[in-house]
């Protein structure tokens, strides 16, 4: 066996998993410009993907392997690190919104920029899941901030500004998790290890439009077999991409159910349509035919028009007009007569629009390899974007000791990479245990779940935000923050261990060892019933536009800590004896200024204990206390913070006025 030598940093290597063939490219970056080492192309035997997505994992692992062990053969080289893309078949664009209270005279900060995103991105996911009838992963891809707003004022920064509310939109793409899973796994089988991933349309676009020419308005259609992946770019960057689900198997298909071919017959038909003389073709009953180009045409012109209304449609929804240029890419573009269609679905001139591969040159170049062929966009986009670090998905980061999944060009901030590997914001806040709400001798009494354990982030060993930037080869560590424990208690331990009376649960006589339920009523009997001396009163007084009571207002509600006992006294109430009768409430003492959270949920008053961390409540904190049955929901949850719609993130001060309910 031959001795390969190692394959050196510098030296990249592509793959393009496509529906019909996998194209790889070897090359080294020289001078700003991608050399080309070498090119392989090996088309699958039978239908290994399905409109871009792969199907059979083992067969395209296996021509992946067919595809490297060539270009390793005729370069002496070992080539074990690929970078691919993913196809934009199942891309989900989604947009959100967040916005939160900043203190007054303080300037705005990265990290609470970062908050702000974060929290419109978690208003996206949760619109997305929404919409499936079914739960599944997303990988988000990236995101654009639509719009900033300050105090309702529109920015284009917010670093720096002095405000009293923030608020941000954003437009994010996902992927669902099994697109992504099944091409790491792929290429696991084919012995690569992906150094890096990003998306066929933006690969394409790095190939055929060069960086300086993108403060024009350019749209690249990248025409493959199954898809066709549209990239727009405008004032020096890429703003939107989108994909169609007609392709070139569309024209194949019909040009075999026509004259009854085969569908390699059929794909040369495609391709020698712009002749002038007669086609010949064997059908599949062996007999052999010859049919004027005219009439093979005649066949092909209804996919190709629908082809170009779905190009002129995707790519007005992405740019909302047409743009000033258009380049055709892929195997697709080089249908016949489709480029004076697109022009004329899109109202453009057709010189404006142009078949791509004149371009490559500004970014990759060969010695020996014609790179002008238009289907060589994506695995020379692929290779372009990793080789001249064009995506900063170019390295390798590790989280929690394997290479982590890395999309979205430009910098790459720690919580970017935790949602790109399916973290979830439950995962980043956690969620505090399920509380326990009683009445315990006329009065009602709050059992608390433990709060959640925070989120660990890590990088290379320091403790690091959310917004932190991640660098080429840096090691994160992320411990998923854990929920607290929902709140357990028997009824003896409520009791305390002195209590010898009789005592009803629920109008029954129950053991002390029973434990307590969600809404149970306790009456002790036989004894002089107090609260425990671990359930602390908690007085929270009314609102200010409320009208003051014209009866003694009845004991506030008690609140248990599970964890630990309230250093409150106990409140005691009078004695209980048989026959039972209900006693007077007393009127409660004036609160004093209480520390903490004070506030109103779903019209009654809840004081929050601050929290041992000094971080603010969420939301989520409250959803436990808002009564709601999430395990039997019947409709969407609606979160208003002083009337406001907001997420599970926001944060929640004293004196806010909050609503959870479902609708």
């Amino acid at each position: 066996m031959a001795e390969y030598k190692a394959q050196g940093q510098d030296l990249v290597f592509a793959l393009d998993i496509g529906t019909r063939s996998i194209v790889g490219v070897v090359g080294r970056p020289v001078d700003g410009r991608l050399k080309v080492l070498d090119i392989e192309m090996a088309e699958h035997g039978s239908r290994a993907m399905l409109d871009g997505q792969i199907d059979n994992i083992q067969q395209v692992a296996a021509l992946a392997r067919t595809v490297t062990d060539r270009l390793e053969g005729r370069l002496g080289v070992r080539l074990e690190r690929v970078c691919v893309a993913a196809a934009g078949r199942a891309l989900r664009t989604q947009s959100g919104s967040f916005a939160m209270d900043l203190p007054q005279k303080q300037a705005i900060t990265a990290e609470q920029i970062s908050r702000l995103e974060a929290g419109a991105l978690s208003d996206a996911e949760e619109a997305l899941q929404m919409e499936e009838e079914a739960r599944r992963q997303f990988f988000m891809v990236g995101y654009t901030v639509a719009q900033y707003r300050l105090d309702n004022y529109p920015l284009a920064t917010l670093l720096n500004h002095n405000g009293r509310r923030a608020e941000a939109e954003v437009v994010a793409t996902f992927l669902p998790g099994e697109v992504v899973e099944s091409l790491y796994t792929a290429m696991r089988a084919a012995g690569l290890q992906v150094a890096s991933l990003t998306l066929e349309p933006i690969a394409a676009m790095n190939a055929a439009v060069p960086q300086e020419l993108r403060l024009l308005n350019l749209a690249l259609v990248d025409i493959g077999a199954g898809t066709t992946d549209i990239a727009v770019c405008r004032d020096g960057s890429v703003v939107g991409y989108t994909m169609a689900t007609i392709a070139g198997d569309e024209v194949t298909e019909a040009l075999m159910r026509a004259f009854l071919v085969d569908f390699q017959t059929a794909e040369e038909m495609k391709r020698t349509l712009g002749g002038q003389e007669d086609i010949v073709y064997t059908d599949i009953l062996g007999m052999e035919n010859s049919v004027p180009c005219e009439e093979v045409r005649a066949v092909v012109e209804e996919p190709m028009g629908r082809l170009a209304e779905a190009i002129a449609q995707r790519v007005t929804e992405v740019n909302t007009t047409a743009p000033s240029a258009l380049f055709l890419a892929g195997g697709g573009s080089r249908l016949d007569g489709l480029r004076q269609q697109v022009a004329k679905c899109l109202d453009m001139d057709e010189r404006r629009v142009a078949i791509a591969g004149s371009n490559y040159a500004k970014s990759a170049f060969s010695d020996g390899i014609d790179l002008g062929n238009p289907e060589y966009a994506t695995p020379l986009g692929i290779a372009v974007s990793a080789g001249l670090g064009l995506l900063n998905d170019s390295y390798v980061v590790t989280l929690n000791g394997e290479t982590a999944k890395l999309f979205r060009s430009g910098s790459l901030t720690l919580r970017d990479i935790l949602l790109m590997n399916g973290c979830t914001y439950a995962d980043l806040l956690g969620r505090t245990g399920k509380s326990l709400n009683i009445t315990l001798d006329g009065q009602r009494v709050l059992l608390r779940g433990e709060p959640a354990a925070p989120a660990i982030l890590m990088i290379n060993g320091e403790e690091a935000a959310l917004s932190a930037i991640v660098n080429a080869g840096d090691s994160i560590t992320f411990t998923p923050a854990r929920s607290g424990a929902d709140a357990v208690k028997t009824l003896g331990q409520l009791l305390g261990e002195g209590f010898s009376g009789r005592v009803l649960v629920n109008n029954r006589t129950v053991p002390l060892d029973t434990p307590l339920r969600q809404g149970d009523v306790i009456l002790t009997l036989d004894r002089g019933a107090s609260v425990p001396a671990e359930a602390s009163v908690t007085e929270v007084p009314p609102p200010a536009a409320a009208p003051a009571p014209k009866a003694p207002p009845a004991p506030a509600e008690p609140e248990v800590p599970v964890s630990q006992p309230a250093a409150a006294a106990p409140v005691e109430a009078p004695t209980v004896s048989a026959p039972v009768e209900t006693p007077e409430p007393t009127p409660p003492k004036p609160a004093e200024k209480l520390k903490g959270v004070h506030l109103i949920l779903n019209g009654m008053p809840l004081s929050l204990p601050e929290k041992e961390s000094g971080q603010p409540y969420y939301l989520m904190d409250l959803l436990e206390r808002s009564g709601l049955d999430f395990d039997h929901l019947e409709g969407p949850v609606r979160l208003t913070v002083n009337g406001r719609e907001s997420g599970f993130s926001q944060s929640v001060r004293s004196g806010d006025v909050i609503t959870i309910r479902c609708d």
